[in-house]
Parts: C-alpha cells; structure tokens; sequence
C-alpha cells in the first residue's frame, strides 16, 4: 500500500530535464549579463567558463548523491545523511533563503517586461499567485507548461540572435572591448559568483527526486541534459550581446538583449524578445515555486522547519502548505525587494547549497560513486571563491540569514528536549 503522505513518481526524462531547462535559462538570460559586465566587462566571458565549470563540477555531485537518495529535498537530505544534520539544515536553509529570493526576483522580471508602468509590484505578485495555483494541481501540469515556456524562450533567443547578427548591428570588434582582464581577476571572479546564479536552476531536477521515474537513471541523465543545452545558450548569448553593443552598455541596461535587438534595423523582432522574457521569467518562477516546496516539504519532515507544512495534498500530490505559505512569502518580498540585489544574495546562498553538495558527495563509498573525488574537491574550493568574491552586502545580508536559521533550529532544538 503506498504511503499517502510520499509523491507521487510522474516525471520522465524529458520533463525533468525540462523543468531543470526552464529554471536556468529563465534565470540568466534576462537577468544576470548586466551585473555581471558591471563588474568584469568583457571579463564576464571568462566569468561565465569558470561558473559553467562550478556548475559541472557541482552538477555531477547532484547526480550521484540524488541516484542514491532519490526523495524530495535534494541537498538537504543528502547533507543529513552523508554528514549530519546541521550540515543538512544549512544546505536546506541556504536553498529556502536563496531561491525565495530568486523566486522574487524572477516575478519582478516577468513585470518589469510584461506590465504597465506602475503596475509591476501587483503584477508580480499575481504572477505568483497564478503559479502557484498551477504547482498545486500537481507536477505533471508544473512540467506541460514549463515545456511550452521553454519553446517558446528558446524561439524568441533564437529570432533575438538572428535579429543581432542580421540587422547590421553586430560587430566582432566589440566583444572584447577593453580586454578580457581590463577588470582584473576579482572582477572576473565575482561575475562568475553573479552569473553561478543562472546556472542554479538544475538543482531543481534534484530536489524533485521523489517524482522521477527510475531516478537512478532520469535523475543524472536529466542534469547533464539541462546543463549542457544552458552552457551552449548563454555563451550564444553572451557573444551576441557583447557584439552588438559592447560590455557598456549590457552593465548599463537592464534589459540588455532588448537593447540589443533595437539597436540594428530589425527593430519588428524588440516585442519578441520582451515576451520571451516574460516568458522565461515565468518558466523560472514556476520551477523555483516547485523546488522550494520540495525542500520546504523534506525540512519539515523532520521539524526543521514546521511540522505543519510537511503535509501532502491526498489528491494533487503535492507540499501544499509548503507552496502556499511560500507564494504568500514571496508575495511580500515583492513589496520591498531591489531586483539586481537578489540576485547576489540568492547565489549566497546557492553557493553554500552545492559546497555541502560537493562536501556530501565527496564521502560516498566506490559503489555510489559515478565521478571522481577531483571534481568535488574542485566544486567545493570554486564555491568557498565564488562566494568570496560576491559584493559584501550579499555576503554580510547572507551571513545574517545564516544567523538567523541557526538560532531559530536551536531554540527549536531546546523546546523539544
């Protein structure tokens, strides 16, 4: 008899690795170019190679911790039962706080392409509202309209290069503009903490393990999938936009691939793009609501965070509670959140995430393993720099969240006993 508390194992290949395909690619195209060639210029190229290889590196941890534990909470059960519960905790921790601000930042996105001036807060707010009503009907709805949104973002990438490329706006000359190392190896190294945030998003196929068909083998297959169809996009991207209007101008515009497209001939191709990026906004949106009640749902099995919201809904299969209280959180970080400020608090809090990943992974005997120990070694020491090198508010505003979830788990911890 199956347990009526577990979910429920709907999800193949192809939607996992769509589901993982919709929160990176939402994520990073719109939104992580500008602060990255803020702070690296056209550095950002070689900031992007060095966050694509923390992500392999923390990708292929993923995988061979989430064949073995195939249930819903991903690092945070990986942590619990490689290296103890405290680490467990932080991993999850790190997730909720991280990715609830993602979850923000991406609805702000949707809004500030999608809605009428003045309008963005409440729209962003009913986008939540709107997609968390689609994760709460189940996952298999969650994976058929992720795999609409990722089609039609990858046609409005796909029409914006060609728009770049063919409107005599592109030019080779600009995409290195003052040198590759013009902002020293800092500078290079803190766009690659900016731009990991974009990358994150197959963290999503793992905390979904419980809803994956043979997970032993959807789970790393889908990873690989998903990361390596994102790495060939945004380096498409980011040569594109460095190309048509120079490292200045992406540091400068919030919307850098609109830019972009507008400043050749083929003009017809701007309202494209902004759909496709509200577009990808959402398919983020709706992936980082779904994870988050993963992880919500794992860390309240075991009174990490409130009992109450470990329940499942006896109908739809899904942390319910979990994805409401949630859509209400985001809701108010809404009210008051700086879009490009969330995005280094969120690779905080990510980057401490994947370090207990590569830290878990790294203590699996020879019959889990699938990869060497070289590449979580590798993950770990990349994630302790990159997570060095984020703008001090992020660090110091994670630091403090840190704080936070570690005196509310041992005030927990004292009321038990």
């Amino acid at each position: 008899m199956s347990d009526p508390q577990a979910l429920a194992r709907r999800l193949g290949t192809l939607d996992a690795s769509v589901i993982g395909l919709g929160s990176m690619i939402g994520a990073g195209v719109f939104a992580a170019f500008t602060p990255a060639a803020a702070v690296a210029g056209s550095g950002l190229l070689v900031g992007l190679v060095v966050a694509a290889m923390v992500a392999f590196c923390n990708a292929t941890s993923s995988a061979q911790l989430a064949a073995v534990y195939p249930t819903s909470g991903g690092t945070y059960v990986y942590g619990r039962e490689r290296l103890g519960p405290w680490a467990g905790f932080v991993a999850g921790w790190g997730f909720v706080i991280g990715k609830t601000a993602s979850a923000a930042a991406m609805a702000m996105t949707f809004a500030a392409y999608a809605a009428p001036a003045g309008w963005e807060r409440p729209v962003a707010v009913g986008a939540v509202v709107v997609l968390a009503a689609v994760n709460y009907r189940g996952v298999t709805r969650t994976a058929g309209l992720t795999r609409i949104l990722v089609v039609l973002v990858l046609a409005a990438l796909a029409t914006a290069v060609a728009a770049c490329w063919g409107g005599s706006g592109a030019d080779p000359a600009r995409i290195l503009g003052d040198g590759l190392l013009a902002h020293g190896w800092y500078g290079i190294l803190q766009s690659a903490g900016l731009l990991f945030f974009a990358f994150a998003g197959y963290a999503r196929i793992a905390t979904m393990g419980e809803e994956v068909r043979n997970p032993r083998r959807t789970i790393p297959r889908a990873i690989g999938i998903a990361l390596g169809i994102t790495i060939i996009v945004y380096a498409i991207i980011a040569v594109t936009l460095l190309a048509t209007i120079g490292p200045e101008a992406v540091a400068a515009n919030p919307a850098p691939l609109a830019a972009a497209v507008e400043s050749g001939t083929m003009t017809w191709a701007s309202p494209i793009v902004r759909a496709g990026a509200a577009g990808a906004a959402l398919g983020a949106l709706l992936a980082l609501i779904a994870g988050l009640g993963r992880t919500s749902l794992a860390m309240a099995r075991e009174h990490d965070l409130p009992h109450w919201l470990a329940a499942v809904h006896p109908r739809y299969k899904v942390p319910h509670r979990a994805e409401v209280t949630l859509a209400v959180v985001i809701s108010g970080i809404i009210t008051v959140a700086d879009l490009r400020g969330a995005i280094g608090f969120s690779s905080f809090g990510v980057l401490i995430y994947y370090l207990v990943a590569n830290l878990a992974a790294f203590t699996q005997p020879a019959a889990d393993r699938r990869y060497p120990k070289a590449l979580q070694v590798l993950g770990a020491a990349a994630c302790v720099a990159l997570v060095a090198t984020l703008p001090p508010f992020s660090v110091a505003l994670g630091v403090l969240m840190f704080v936070v979830g570690i005196v509310l788990r041992v005030a927990r911890q004292r009321r038990k006993s």
